[in-house]
C-alpha cells in the first residue's frame, strides 16, 4: 500500500490544533460552568443524604456551583504563569480540596476529609509534575 510521505523537515511534535480560537475560547469557559454544576449539584446531593429538596439545599447548591466555577478558572488563568512546580501544586490543591469539600458534605469527619483530600492532592501533583517536567524546560517554556 502507498502512505504518505511526512513532509520536509521531518515529523512534527504535538498534536494539531483542528478547533478555532472562538471553540477553544468558549471551551475555556464553558467546560468550568458544566462541569461547576454538576460539582454543585452532587455537593447539594451529598449534603441532603438522600432526603428531600429543600431551598437552602438548592441555595447550597447554587453557591458551591457559583465558588466551584470561579476557582476553576482562576486555577485555570493563573497556574500556567507559575514555575512547574507551583503550576502542579495548584491544579493538585485544588482537586484535593475540591474532592475532600465533597467527601466531607455525607457527613464524615474533618479529619478523613482532609487526609482523602490529601490523598488525591499527592496523587494528581504527581501526573501534574511528570506531565510538566516532561513537557517544559526549566522555565516553564513548551519543549518543541
Amino acid at each position: 500500500m502507498a502512505h504518505a510521505a511526512p513532509a520536509s523537515g521531518g515529523m512534527t511534535r504535538g498534536t494539531p490544533d483542528v478547533f478555532s480560537p472562538r471553540v477553544h475560547k468558549a471551551a475555556r469557559y464553558g467546560i468550568p460552568v458544566v462541569l461547576g454544576l454538576v460539582y454543585g449539584y452532587w455537593a447539594a446531593a451529598n449534603r441532603r443524604g438522600g432526603g428531600e429538596i429543600t431551598g437552602w439545599n438548592i441555595l447550597f447548591g447554587f453557591v458551591t456551583t457559583l465558588a466551584f466555577i470561579v476557582l476553576c478558572i482562576a486555577v485555570a488563568t493563573f497556574a500556567p504563569l507559575l514555575k512547574r512546580e507551583l503550576h502542579s501544586l495548584v491544579k493538585s490543591g485544588f482537586a484535593g480540596a475540591a474532592i475532600g469539600f465533597l467527601y466531607s458534605q455525607t457527613g464524615e469527619s474533618v479529619l478523613r476529609s482532609a487526609v482523602l483530600g490529601l490523598v488525591v492532592t499527592a496523587a494528581v501533583f504527581g501526573v501534574f509534575f511528570y506531565r510538566y517536567y516532561t513537557r517544559e524546560d526549566g522555565a516553564g517554556n513548551r519543549l518543541r
